[in-house]
């Protein structure tokens, strides 16, 4: 739905040169929902002048392209466009470089936009489509932006200190107008690619008239040096988030790293998976750094999610987990062969009654580490809104056993099973006990084992169920009957499917 203002913002920023030249009688109560209007619409020479003209101190995507009361399409939620916000990013360079030509002249104006706030802006790597601008393609963008203002910011600095000594003598100096400046709340990603460019914009970043602040930093396939160097540039106060994957640090290069994480007051979430721990045949040497890893953990006194994904940390969970300053609500231990004393500790530890998320998935939980899990099920049920536990090697019956726990979740709102073994009969009753769960929301199950085309091995291996062949026609008839009793039981707000890319959109600053 649309208002009568929106409607009409549509109309007004259909007309380039209409608005040009209205601008400074347009209300500026106005701008938020003409900035609106024009992004979706695609009107980038308005974009731009919107933007070049913006009469407040905070330009954000966050409120500006939320639903409103005007339209109720958040755009926020959508994949942003690339011409869009290219423009946005123009805008803001042509008006720090009008700044920069007004001091050179001596004229001094109040200054407007002070931020630009481009954080929440969606990126879940799939589908990235021609007119779509990712992450990765937004760093770089703004990474060349702040590098051409410090150039041309340096050319005026010049031209401005040979005009400050006077035409006759060298001892008579011009007052320097204010500077002016804009700080770009953004999030960064990273790779061996896009590394020089970003450095290059970050060593600058202190005296530049376009300053990157980063609340999220991702980066991946990076040299240990060249991660801390990145990191060693970053404003301690807005960073929340660091994630460093495929970087194959091991505990070695950790050890590098983690001392450079302390002056993050701020960090919420650190992620390092894919680092190549293996815990399972560690040296004096390396017991040593496994130690300074977990004390180097304990000093991020904010830290409320952990990923340490793929990570070999058999028997080592109480030592990496047992000093930290506060309980963790996001734990992600994925693929990480984890020993029945584990989940113990987990279950009896300070973090399972704060626990939101909860990534087990690729650890054997069908054996040993089954009534474990279980007692943390129970332990967790309280506050658990998000549970992974895919590939986890899980039949029918085992299952059947977890779900008293599982139903005792009561706040649970995702659940992924993908992956393991179970029947066209086990996702049935497993769709019929988690009725009752009312936040439940988004379940990933697996192909039915009685599903496939040939006879798998049993009990089948996760590389068997993803290489398998698929009867799509059996398939189609066991989906279709279990949206019929999602239909039945008036459940249909809860989508159930065997689709993978839904998951990488959940993420913890959501839940």
């Amino acid at each position: 739905m649309h208002s009568l203002v929106f409607l009409c913002a549509q109309k007004v920023v259909s007309h380039h040169s209409t608005v040009r030249g209205a601008l400074e009688f347009i209300p500026k109560e106005l701008y938020p929902v003409l900035f609106k209007a024009a992004f979706m619409d695609k009107r980038t020479l308005v974009l731009q002048d919107l933007v070049q003209t913006w009469p407040f101190p905070i330009l954000s995507f966050r409120k500006l392209l939320r639903k409103c009361q005007h339209c109720d399409r958040a755009l926020l939620q959508e994949k942003p466009n690339k011409l869009c916000v290219q423009t946005v990013i123009l805008g803001v360079v042509a008006y720090l470089n009008e700044a920069l030509e007004d001091r050179l002249h001596s004229q001094s104006k109040r200054q407007r936009l002070q931020i630009l706030d481009m954080t929440g802006l969606q990126d879940d790597g799939i589908d990235q489509g021609p007119e779509s601008m990712s992450l990765w393609s937004r760093t770089v963008t703004l990474a060349k932006a702040c590098i051409d203002v410090s150039k041309h910011q340096s050319k005026c600095t010049k031209r401005t200190s040979k005009r400050r000594k006077g035409p006759y003598s060298s001892s008579v100096t011009l007052p320097l107008p204010q500077p002016v400046s804009v700080e770009v709340h953004v999030d960064l990603f990273v790779n061996s690619t896009s590394y020089g460019v970003l450095k290059d914009a970050l060593q600058n970043n202190a005296n530049s008239m376009l300053r990157l602040k980063c609340r999220d930093f991702r980066a991946e396939e990076l040299p240990i040096a060249s991660t801390v160097g990145l990191l060693e540039f970053l404003d301690p106060t807005g960073v929340r988030q660091v994630d460093l994957r495929f970087n194959n640090l091991g505990l070695s290069g950790l050890r590098v790293i983690l001392p450079h994480m302390a002056k993050f007051t701020n960090l919420v979430s650190l992620k390092l998976p894919y680092s190549n721990i293996d815990v399972r045949r560690l040296s004096a040497g390396m017991e040593g750094s496994l130690h300074y890893f977990a004390t180097q953990l304990s000093r991020l006194s904010c830290l409320k999610e952990l990923n340490l994904g793929s990570s070999r940390l058999s028997g080592k969970l109480r030592q990496l987990l047992g000093d930290l300053q506060g309980p963790l609500e996001s734990l992600e231990l994925a693929f990480c062969y984890l020993l029945p004393n584990d989940l113990a500790y987990l279950s009896q530890s300070l973090h399972t009654p704060t626990l939101k998320k909860l990534d087990l998935s690729g650890n054997n939980l069908s054996d040993s580490l089954l009534q474990p899990f279980q007692h943390l099920l129970e332990e967790a049920s309280s506050s658990l809104l998000h549970l992974d536990i895919m590939e986890c090697r899980l039949m029918d019956i085992h299952l059947e056993s977890l779900l008293p726990a599982l139903c005792r979740c009561s706040q649970l709102r995702y659940l992924g099973v993908f992956g393991n073994p179970l029947s066209t009969r086990g996702l049935k009753n497993l769709l019929q006990r988690t009725m009752g769960l009312l936040y439940l929301q988004l379940v990933i199950y697996p192909y039915p084992v009685d599903c496939y085309s040939e006879n798998l091995p049993w009990p089948p291996t996760s590389s068997n169920l993803l290489n398998g062949s698929v009867d799509e026609e059996k398939f189609s008839r066991v989906n279709a009957e279990l949206q019929q009793m999602l239909l039945t039981a008036s459940r249909t707000d809860a989508v159930w499917t065997t689709n993978l890319c839904r998951h990488n959109t959940l993420d913890y600053f959501n839940l």
